[in-house]
């Protein structure tokens, strides 16, 4: 029987481990609260999701690699993937390598899934041919009729899941839904176009997945670009451009705005009775601690001895609506779908 929930939530670091299928960080790029919602909905085959975010964020990390995945947005907007522009009405079919993704602020976006076995089958079953899944090709252009009845059809399933999920109950509605997106999905990538990728994108893809994976290897400690750059055998200027089409902002920028989410998390899971904002700071390189308050505070909108002081409390807010899964970890709330009222944090 199909199942369904839905969240709201009020930091990157809940939202980011909700999200199906995906090992991801989720960097605002810009000042304020960030603020984000949920729907998840999972047939007998197929899985599906529809979120937004309110601020601009940087998305780097991995798509699980036993589902075939796409995304797309659900407005108007535009979007940078794997250094790659993403038009309005179009489709990423997500890779399994690292991936980067620049998202817009008041971003609405949805994706579905199959288990690879089932992909390629319905594909064969409704084009005709095998899925020409080539490693540089995951920008498609749909028909602007078979994507506008996808949406449709997507848009539909989560507002059932959001506010009737019981109708699920009845076998014949859920396989029947199933099966309109599985084609609807099928179809979008038959009649679409898949973009091409210079040499130029291709070398600098390659070059940020290193980049990625060396920061992965050393996630817990501060990293600069003298020692980046030597460990990946790269110029600064090459790098440089790499990070600034994959990521939006050069090498430097990035790895400061990584060395500040780093200090934000070690904060908020430090006790104030053991540890001070110097000594945190310090560890991950934050050595002009005047500087480094002043651009915590215009980044996260308090001040690192307000977020190393914060109580321990849940950071997300999940509706509270009747599914048929379990209650998650993150806990349920009786107010209904919205924002909590105040800043949280997570345990």
């Amino acid at each position: 029987m199909p199942s369904s929930r839905s969240f709201a939530f009020s930091d990157p670091l809940p939202y980011q481990a909700a999200l199906r299928i995906s090992d991801v960080a989720i960097l605002p790029t810009a000042r304020g609260d960030f603020r984000a919602e949920l729907t998840q909905l999972e047939f007998d085959k197929l899985w599906m999701q529809r979120g937004r975010e309110n601020l601009p964020h940087v998305v780097v990390g991995k798509i699980g690699s036993n589902r075939k995945s796409i995304s797309f947005l659900t407005k108007e907007q535009d979007m940078i993937y794997c250094g790659q522009p993403v038009p309005a009405g179009s489709i990423v079919v997500q890779r399994a390598d690292p991936q980067h993704r620049q998202n817009p602020a008041n971003r609405n976006w949805g994706s579905m899934s199959l288990p690879n076995d089932e992909f390629y089958a319905a594909f064969k079953a409704v084009a005709g041919c095998e899925f020409p899944d080539e490693p540089f090709s995951f920008v498609v252009q749909p028909d602007p009729e078979v994507m506008s009845r996808l949406l449709e059809v997507h848009e539909t399933a989560g507002m059932i899941a959001q506010t009737a999920p019981d109708i699920f109950a009845l076998r014949e509605v859920g396989r029947s839904l199933e099966q309109k997106l599985i084609h609807l999905m099928i179809r979008s990538l038959i009649k679409g176009y898949s973009s091409t990728v210079s040499v130029r994108s291709r070398r600098h893809d390659r070059i940020v997945a290193r980049f990625e994976a060396f920061l992965e290897a050393n996630a817990d400690q501060a990293l600069y670009l003298t020692e980046v750059c030597a460990a990946l055998g790269v110029a600064e200027r090459t790098l440089r451009g790499a990070c600034e089409e994959h990521l939006g902002m050069g090498p430097i920028r990035y790895l400061t705005l990584r060395r500040m989410h780093l200090v934000r998390h070690a904060l908020l899971r430090a006790e104030p009775s053991k540890f001070t904002v110097t000594q945190i700071a310090t560890d991950y390189g934050f050595w002009e601690l005047g500087r480094f308050s002043v651009a915590y505070r215009t980044l996260f909108g308090e001040s690192p001895s307000v977020s190393l002081q914060a109580p321990p409390v849940d950071r997300s807010t999940i509706v509270n609506r009747p599914s048929s899964l379990a209650a998650s970890a993150y806990g349920r709330s009786s107010t209904g779908f919205g924002w909590q009222p105040s800043r949280t944090r997570e345990v």
